[in-house]
């Protein structure tokens, strides 16, 4: 059993489970998220593919020692009884249509049993509350249920994971506020390009002893350098929702940032990820590998190798930060 190590990979990456760039066949992504190689930590939500992601994520563990390997579960959006909502996903398990606040634990205890049957673990080292809504965030039947996960032994550790709206911020500082002597991790959105909202988050974690893992620290892809600017994404791709000249702005500002990097003998990506260890309360990146199109696109493993060659230890001077 581990913690979360500094790097990480999820199972959002690699295009199957969610759309960024070309969608890798089950065999490539299992080696891929692997544990291994300099990264030990697999992060995974039931919700993607509808248990699924699971299942490869068991795929990719074969043979692994469990001592040798974090293992970071998600859960709280309902496709068991819940009905899809177009882009808008399942429904969070505490809608008033789907239960009440007394089957709220009921309904984490289950949820927790069978991602962990699809993973094909005793336990998770870490366990988040997926993209809560406000009930999520404020209600105590709901953290009594996730603490009654970690006293069961369904895993070490609980967390929290908001989604990507910018207003996660004072529901998270106002959840940590709450609950924060329970909680062990946060799940934030952080790079050097998106300082916003997720830095203003991490003073009330660093308080509470809450460590945090951080997301999209690759910027879309613009970090890992094979993104050119003006690149047209195919029809579904999630980057495709960014505003216009994103990719043009981010080269422009990446450029500026190239100094601090080779001075420290850093690529972009690793860059990032230092930028994001300085700070308080952090201490796992997880960028999204991504298999772009077209000339000049990187095999998806070179970046995990990138990934994996980032120094755990900060070299950044504040001034640099």
């Amino acid at each position: 059993m581990r913690d979360p190590g500094h790097v990480a990979v999820g199972t959002w990456s690699g295009g199957r489970f969610m759309h960024f760039g070309e969608q890798l066949d089950e065999d490539r992504l299992a080696g891929l998220i692997r544990p291994g190689g300099g990264i030990d930590t697999v992060i995974t939500a039931d919700t993607y593919g509808q248990g699924d992601a699971d299942r490869l994520v068991a795929r990719a563990l074969e043979g692994v020692p469990r001592d040798e390997l974090c293992a970071v579960g998600a859960i709280g959006h309902d496709f068991y009884d819940g009905e899809r909502d177009g882009a808008r996903g399942f429904p969070r398990f505490t809608d008033p249509r789907l239960r009440g606040p007394d089957d709220y634990a009921g309904y984490l205890r289950t949820a927790a049993e069978r991602s962990l049957r699809r993973c094909r673990l005793e336990r998770f080292d870490l366990l988040l509350l997926h993209n809560p809504d406000r009930t999520g965030y404020t209600s105590e039947k709901v953290w009594d249920g996730m603490s009654a996960l970690r006293e069961a032994g369904l895993t070490r550790m609980i967390g929290v994971a908001p989604g990507p709206a910018n207003g996660f911020t004072l529901d998270l500082i106002d959840c940590l506020d709450r609950f924060g002597e329970r909680i062990d991790w946060a799940m934030v959105i952080l790079n050097p390009l998106e300082p916003w909202p997720g830095e203003l988050v991490l003073g009330a974690a660093a308080e509470r002893d809450v460590r945090v893992l951080t997301r999209v620290v690759d910027y879309g892809g613009l970090f890992w350098g094979d993104l050119p600017p003006g690149h047209e994404f195919p029809r579904g791709d999630h980057r495709g929702f960014r505003p216009a000249g994103w990719t043009e702005r981010g080269h422009e500002r990446i450029e500026l940032m190239k100094p601090i990097a080779d001075r420290h003998g850093l690529t972009p990506l690793q860059l990032a990820c230092q930028w994001n260890l300085a700070h308080p309360a952090v201490a796992c990146c997880a960028p999204t590998l991504i298999q772009e199109s077209g000339t000049g696109a990187r095999a998806i493993e070179d970046k995990r190798a990138e990934l994996a060659a980032t120094p755990a230890e900060v070299l950044l001077s504040d001034e640099e930060v």
